[in-house]
């Protein structure tokens, strides 16, 4: 792997990004169960010091989402925490920024149903956003049929999307490697659309936070067409997340993302 500390030279610089967060996972673990992200992280790049900020799940998806945890310690709805200000979701015009959410049965759910978990849906805390999250906070579908395979199909991903698996397919509550597969079979379906192919996206897997075995060190894959085998050693967090996903979109980093590099610039794609 080329191992780099701050960014890489010369690269095609995407112009979109869709992450997608597994759930509760040390990297020694990814690793050995995951066959298929691992590969995926030796082929384009990985960041061996990418950190979680707290533990359980929500305030990760909130620091993703608005750059800051709020000081959230739990995994309740959003009438226990509708938050103040606005998100990166709302920065810039209508259809920019979308969430497609796995098990979702209508948009902007604002409960648990089934195997969708609320908690893992951060644009639903911000109220002052809701009428653009019922919007843009849909249901996921499937590889072959739904909102994000038509976004796929026709090249108009937005600049920021945020895939949210179920509580099976994210690895919260089934296998890693039942992970691996789902999300296998997703980015196949991402790299055949032409947003992929023209080099304007990049992919950013990640998890929300580790099993309490690694410091909440965790897991963060980036693949883009121009990336071969890179490796950034720098200290990254869901700020940088929420930094550069801000950045896409033509705003400024929120709260304490403000100043952080960002992902992509890490891997010298911004």
């Amino acid at each position: 792997m080329t191992r780099v500390t701050s960014t890489t030279a010369a690269v095609a610089r995407p112009t979109k990004l869709l992450v997608v967060v597994l759930e509760n996972h040390a990297p020694d673990a990814v690793e050995q169960e995951m066959p298929w992200l691992s590969a995926q992280a030796n082929r384009y790049g990985t960041a061996t010091a990418y950190y979680a900020l707290a533990h359980p799940s929500l305030p990760n998806y909130l620091a993703m989402a608005g750059g800051s945890t709020f000081g959230v310690r739990d995994d309740r709805d959003p009438d226990r925490h509708p938050l103040a200000g606005g998100s990166v979701f709302g920065q810039g015009p209508a259809g920019v920024a979308r969430t497609y959410a796995e098990g979702m049965s209508q948009p902007c759910e604002q409960s648990d149903d089934g195997r969708y978990a609320v908690r893992h849906n951060p644009w639903t805390y911000f109220p002052a956003e809701h009428a653009a999250c019922l919007r843009d906070d849909v249901p996921a579908g499937t590889p072959s049929a739904g909102a994000l395979q038509r976004d796929v199909a026709a090249g108009t991903l937005p600049r920021f999307g945020l895939l949210v698996p179920d509580v099976c397919n994210d690895a919260h509550d089934c296998e890693l490697p039942t992970a691996d597969r789902w999300l296998a079979s997703w980015v196949r379906a991402v790299e055949a659309g032409q947003d992929w192919k023209a080099g304007r996206l990049a992919v950013l897997v990640t998890f929300d936070e580790d099993d309490h075995t690694a410091g909440n060190r965790i897991t963060a894959v980036v693949m883009h067409p121009a990336l071969r085998g890179v490796q950034v050693d720098r200290r990254l967090d869901h700020r940088d997340l929420s930094a550069s996903a801000s950045r896409l979109l033509g705003g400024d980093p929120l709260r304490e993302a403000a100043g952080r590099p960002g992902v992509l610039a890490a891997f010298g794609l911004a």
